[in-house]
């Protein structure tokens, strides 16, 4: 079990330790997890490898088009294999003869594998007996699907993976990087040594498992899905409209470490002003959450706030402090249920 998971057992949260918190040694997992939500999305119970292969190969060739390193392993058939095909050496149906062969030889058994086991309710069981090679999906991925959360769960998928093969391509030491924050088109960027500006996802994408689908502050239900009317909204925990104050102090308030979801009611209600002093653990907590998962994220906000657990809470209780300077009270949603991080 991960701090993560702790004080929540739902599937929504195990399945969300999978994606974020689970070895990362190549980024088969990702197109796995995808791969399974798009199967299960069709009402699927049995899932051959063959089924899986289609969607998992097109996943894979459509990342290696962006990123070529899609792994720690310095040579992989099966990617070499994922590289022809967008080369146009072999046709799709050699591609996935290959994929069926090689491409699901360690995740199908590690998938569901988190700090040294499984995770304790499966979403899918494994049958290669009498010559079959496929998955039994369980009740728990049954009702999951069935979930409020199920609709974001592709996107936090790709945002992961986008940040993972983000980390593995950069050429740029980790004790400088900054992930930024584009407000106007709510995106996540990076400057290489080049300062030529490379997108990585989309904020709203990369943030919401994190906070494992909730508002900030209510801790009800939220959607990232473009779709809905009612989709988040980003919002800075301590008020942008103080930025200089902070900015004095060395401290730039649009950190990744600043930034949190909010159901839209709630942030309206909000406003500019300061939360109440019981979510400032909260924070600490979520930010904890990006650093245990290794990535881009993770090296920004150690960067913008401390090497260390002890001076990032400083760091915390610093700005928190100073936004109070310029604020008579503190702010309580009209709405909030039990959190759980």
């Amino acid at each position: 079990m991960t701090e993560f998971q702790l004080n929540d057992p739902s599937l929504e949260s195990q399945w969300r330790a999978l994606i974020l918190f689970g070895k990362n040694s190549a980024t088969y997992k990702f197109a796995f997890a995808k791969s399974l939500l798009e199967l299960i999305d069709e009402e699927r119970t049995t899932i051959t490898l063959s089924d899986l292969a289609i969607p998992f190969s097109k996943n894979i060739t459509e990342h290696l088009k962006q990123c070529d390193k899609q792994g720690n392993s310095n040579s992989s058939r099966f990617l070499n294999y994922c590289r022809d095909f967008n080369n146009g050496i072999i046709d799709e149906s050699q591609l996935l003869i290959q994929t069926e062969k090689l491409g699901f030889v360690n995740v199908v058994d590690a998938f569901q594998n988190i700090n040294g086991g499984p995770v304790p309710n499966l979403f899918y069981e494994k049958d290669f007996s009498k010559g079959k090679k496929r998955i039994i999906i369980t009740d728990n991925l049954l009702k999951l699907q069935e979930s409020f959360h199920f609709q974001n769960f592709e996107q936090e998928t790709e945002a992961r993976w986008q940040l993972v093969e983000t980390a593995w391509n950069l050429q740029i030491n980790p004790q400088l990087l900054e992930v930024k924050y584009d407000e106007e088109s709510s995106l996540f960027f990076l400057e290489n040594n080049f300062m030529r500006r490379i997108n990585i996802t989309s904020v709203r994408d990369s943030l919401n498992g994190y906070q494992k689908g909730k508002c900030f502050y209510s801790f009800r239900d939220i959607s990232v899905n473009n779709c809905n009317n009612d989709i988040c909204e980003v919002d800075h925990f301590l008020p942008h409209i103080n930025k200089k104050s902070h900015f004095k102090s060395g401290t730039n308030i649009n950190g990744v470490w600043n930034l949190v979801l909010a159901d839209p009611a709630i942030n309206k209600e909000k406003s500019a002003k300061i939360p109440n002093i019981k979510f400032l653990s909260r924070l600490y907590n979520r930010n904890e959450f990006y650093i245990m998962s290794k990535h881009p994220l993770a090296e920004t906000i150690i960067n913008q706030t401390g090497r260390t657990k002890e001076a990032r809470r400083a760091f915390l209780q610093k700005q928190y402090d100073l936004a109070k300077e310029n604020s008579i009270i503190s702010w309580s949603p009209s709405i909030e249920l039990k959190g759980t991080f």
